[in-house]
């Protein structure tokens, strides 16, 4: 299925800053449809030859939809689409007409033009219309609240006439949040409460005020529910500035170990301030996750701390005892174990910083690569490099990962690059810097890592599958092990040696 901006991009002349107010339209409408108990549908003109393109669509969560299929990408022209030609052309709600058929489902026709804002502010031109379209299939006599909520609808859509709803949204909101079904109350001009759905008084009654909104100055109330009075006044600016025909960000208030969310909009159809819509959402248990989650997260990094500086003073008492051995081969060996002890102690140091189970990669490939070139035993000064990015990797595959680089890396070094005049070999053909290059890209819930030198190469007599030192044989072991990938070691194409990883990304990998 298209999205509203391809369609809107391949049917229709439309700028993109009318195609970002439809895209904002469509992400507060959700509002509107549930106030109104009807389906919402976006249309737009294609090529001002009288018909009409829908490129979104909305039913309510507060009443049965008028329509069983979905209409996005529907083009449709003739007496079918009269009202929407009414409202584009006159820039006014057309509401006339008798009710029409979807199959067995009667419905209303409304049609309400999308205008978009001038800089200055002033009346813009129709984009686009809203069809609001009602299954009248169990119209009642309306309740107290279902006409308190479609007094606010029309509101709402006299200011999406105007060009003033939705309103902007601001840095960090991503959704509407809270929805009429949460709690609704209804302000006037003053600051009065006038209506408050049962789920409104039961979201204040946790907040510890047993009595009824109606009559209440919900600024002042605010300021005095609040556990910390400075979110009272935030939350209490919030009203006062919907008042004022502003919309500010949402809020929270605690009180009484309960949290509520709100969402203040101004109410000024016409241009003319008539009061403020007011939703609210217990959020309680929300928070009260959010913030065993929050120590949760801080648990797990002090752990990883911890394992650091553990494997850290591991790593010190090798080479402590490194120190205290007179035999060569004894000290080579604790020197390579406490250079793998400190590789894996840096993964759990980046994780201790971390807010989740994942690192950063290839920060710790380059620290990885500037310790091999400094403790490598060897003569060489051997340049490293690294292409392409390993991006972020869960945990259980970073810890693996950081070993087997580290053991190709230290091999790259020290065997691929022997003093000059050793075996004959005086360096790198032509003359060129000796250097390794790690190169990481990820294809297909994969990621490929290859390990290349421009050394003297493999020996002739090299065995891949069952031949090299201890730190070879441990690489296999954690690729075809822990990392369940491959590797495969190999002449590079410009000579030296390439080592070649593929590993798979399938458990928990990020991108």
């Amino acid at each position: 299925m298209s999205t509203l901006r391809d369609l809107a991009e391949e049917h229709t002349q439309l700028r993109p800053a009318d195609i970002d107010h439809l895209h904002r339209i469509a992400g507060d409408w959700q509002l509107l449809s549930d106030l109104s108990f009807a389906d919402l549908l976006l249309w737009v003109p294609v090529d001002g030859d009288g018909t009409f393109l829908c490129v979104a669509q909305v039913r309510p969560t507060t009443a049965p939809t008028a329509y069983l299929d979905d209409q996005v990408g529907r083009i449709v022209g003739g007496p079918e689409v009269a009202h929407l030609e009414v409202a584009y052309r006159q820039g006014r709600i057309w509401r006339e007409g008798d009710p029409v058929w979807y199959g067995d489902v009667p419905a209303r026709h409304e049609a309400i033009p999308v205008r978009l804002r001038a800089a200055d502010g002033e009346s813009g031109e129709v984009v686009a219309v809203v069809g609001r379209d009602t299954n009248l299939s169990t119209a009642r006599t309306p309740s107290q609240l279902e006409l308190n909520y479609l007094t606010t609808a029309d509101d709402l859509a006299q200011m999406t006439a105007d060009g003033t709803f939705p309103p902007p949204r601001h840095p960090g909101e991503t959704t509407s949040a809270p929805r009429v079904g949460d709690g609704l109350v209804r302000l006037d001009a003053n600051g009065k409460v006038t209506y408050a759905s049962p789920n409104a008084q039961s979201a204040y009654r946790r907040l510890g005020y047993a009595s009824h909104l109606v009559g209440e100055d919900l600024a002042k109330l605010h300021r005095r529910l609040a556990s910390d009075p400075l979110e009272g006044t935030d939350a209490a600016n919030g009203v006062l500035a919907a008042l004022r025909g502003e919309a500010p960000p949402r809020r929270e208030i605690d009180a009484r170990g309960a949290t509520m969310l709100t969402r203040s909009l101004p109410l000024m159809p016409a241009g003319v301030p008539i009061g403020a819509l007011v939703l609210v959402r217990d959020i309680t248990e929300v928070r009260r996750r959010d913030r065993a989650l929050i120590t949760k997260d801080a648990t797990i990094r002090e752990i990883h701390h911890r394992v650091k500086n553990n494997l850290q003073t591991v790593a010190a008492l090798l080479r402590l005892q490194a120190r205290r051995v007179s035999m060569p081969e004894a000290r080579v060996a604790l020197e390579e174990s406490v250079r793998r002890v400190a590789s894996i102690a840096l993964v759990h140091e980046t994780l201790s910083m971390s807010s989740d189970e994942a690192v950063e990669f290839d920060g710790i490939v380059d620290r990885v690569a500037s310790a091999a070139t400094e403790v490598a035993a060897t003569e060489v000064s051997v340049g490293m490099r690294r292409k392409g990015s390993f991006g972020v990797l869960p945990a259980e595959i970073a810890t693996s990962l950081v070993m087997v680089l580290n053991e190709l890396l230290l091999n790259a070094v020290e065997h691929g690059f022997p003093p000059a005049g050793e075996d004959g070999v005086a360096g790198p053909e032509g003359g060129a810097p000796p250097q390794v290059v790690v190169t990481a890209h990820r294809f297909r819930k994969q990621l490929h890592v290859s390990v290349a030198d421009n050394g003297r190469g493999l020996p002739a007599e090299f065995d891949a599958e069952r031949g090299g030192r201890l730190g070879l044989q441990i690489v296999r072991a954690l690729v075809t092990g822990e990392l369940r990938g491959s590797i495969e070691l190999r002449p590079g194409a410009a000579g030296g040696t390439e080592a070649v990883l593929v590993v798979p990304l399938a458990r928990g990998e990020r991108g």
